[in-house]
């Protein structure tokens, strides 16, 4: 399930972005990021034992779906490297989302 949001995700934003790259997409660090940090939080929240790593893969998805929509190029490792600095925030927040969710269900009991 979290992959197929991830990649249904990316996929809608690179189908709008010209060249099919989403971290090209005009909007991406004033409407893209924020909603796959959102995402990444919401991952976290729903899954939230190992929850930093829902963050990790919702960015490192960005790039099979640039390779699909793209094609791979030289750039592609570029690429790589870009979206693993993009998840350290996205795991941060969904690590955080995870252990609220642990905190508030270990105070209910």
């Amino acid at each position: 399930m979290t992959l197929k949001v991830g990649v249904v995700f990316w996929v809608l934003v690179a189908w709008r972005t010209p060249g099919g790259e989403p971290w090209d997409a005009p909007a991406f660090w004033t409407v893209v990021y924020p909603i796959a940090l959102v995402i990444a939080a919401v991952l976290g929240a729903c899954f939230p034992r190992h929850a930093w790593l829902w963050g990790l893969l919702l960015m490192l998805l960005q790039v099979p779906v640039v390779a699909v929509m793209s094609g791979v190029g030289p750039l592609l490792l570029a690429g790589l490297v870009y979206a693993l600095v993009l998840a350290v925030p996205a795991m941060a927040i969904a690590a955080a989302a995870g252990a609220l969710r642990r905190r508030l269900q270990s105070a209910s009991v």
